[in-house]
């Protein structure tokens, strides 16, 4: 599967760290840039651009808020650009300096359908500053199809460079990624489409796969699928499939060793039962979450029969 247009998103450090509350050590971070810029990763996101008048600096590391001083003890200027998140209605607009002062050189803008209003100014915002930006329509699986049709025509008017497809629950099933990748595409003429999938039903391999076949060029992946609950499509199995030869996976398998299979087993991101049954019944995992750091004696099949109970009343 070589193409080569498609691009690479390495998430782990921003997705991961809803994990570990932001909490990576600055050399860990530091050797996962390295490693994606040794492996040929297009983008490393290394975190969230919060607020700090909403979100205390006590409570979270430093990842939370990608100062510029800590962005750069980790990234230097190269091949592979550093991308950042920001939050529609958590962001300080005055913290993103001119492009010329920040070694970030992508935004990317999560929002739900509801406020794509506030989205597309946020993502403005950036623009002028000059940066690369992306729109990432969150939980697009609870999207009302007219909602959604018209958020893709505000965004088909605006001058981002992409727009990403957003399974946030791992809900969606091949069929489901194909419809909505033609969508997206036919909506946003001249726009990079990205997928962003989540690995409650193990299937974030298999739908990114899908939207590659059906024109999705840029990818999101982390190191060992270190993400939120079930975590993400793995960044390694990305490298793999892509039979690209500036792509390099063993940087990456180096540092799962080093890393990543201590933090999993510490962590629990991935597939488990919890998550699976959220992504089943296209739920927020935030539950499941709870669920895994204290089950309280709930079996399973009673966490199940009671988001299912919820559904019915």
């Amino acid at each position: 599967m070589y193409r080569p247009e498609i691009k690479i998103v390495d998430c782990t450090i921003r997705d991961g760290g809803l994990m570990n509350d932001h909490r990576f050590d600055t050399a860990m971070v530091k050797d996962v840039f390295d490693a994606c810029v040794e492996a040929g990763v297009d983008y490393c996101e290394l975190g969230y651009k919060a607020d700090k008048k909403q979100f205390s600096v006590d409570d979270f590391g430093p990842w939370k808020f990608s100062d510029e001083e800590d962005l750069r003890k980790v990234a230097h200027e190269c091949n592979t650009k550093v991308s950042v998140m920001a939050d529609v209605g958590r962001t300080d607009y005055d913290t993103i300096l001119p492009k010329s002062e920040s070694i970030v050189g992508l935004y990317r803008v999560a929002t739900y359908a509801k406020e794509i209003d506030k989205a597309i100014h946020l993502g403005n915002h950036c623009k002028q500053h000059g940066y690369e930006v992306a729109v990432n329509i969150m939980a697009v699986s609870h999207v009302l199809e007219p909602d959604l049709d018209e958020c893709l025509k505000q965004l088909a008017d605006t001058d981002f460079e992409y727009i990403y497809l957003v399974d946030s629950f791992g809900y969606l099933y091949s069929e489901q990624i194909q419809y909505l990748a033609d969508k997206y595409i036919a909506a946003l003429p001249g726009k990079q489409i990205g997928i962003h999938c989540h690995n409650n039903q193990q299937l974030a391999f298999s739908n990114t796969v899908e939207g590659i076949i059906k024109g999705i060029n840029n990818l999101d992946g982390s190191i060992y699928g270190m993400g939120r609950a079930a975590g993400n499509c793995t960044t390694e199995l990305l490298l793999g499939f892509l039979k690209n030869p500036r792509y390099n996976v063993r940087p990456i398998l180096d540092l799962i060793e080093k890393y990543f299979i201590e933090l999993q087993a510490e962590l629990k991101w991935g597939y488990e039962i919890p998550y699976l049954v959220t992504g089943i019944l296209n739920k927020h995992p935030r539950s499941a979450m709870a669920l895994m750091k204290d089950s309280q004696g709930v079996s399973f099949g009673d966490y199940y029969q009671k988001l299912v109970s919820e559904d019915s009343v």
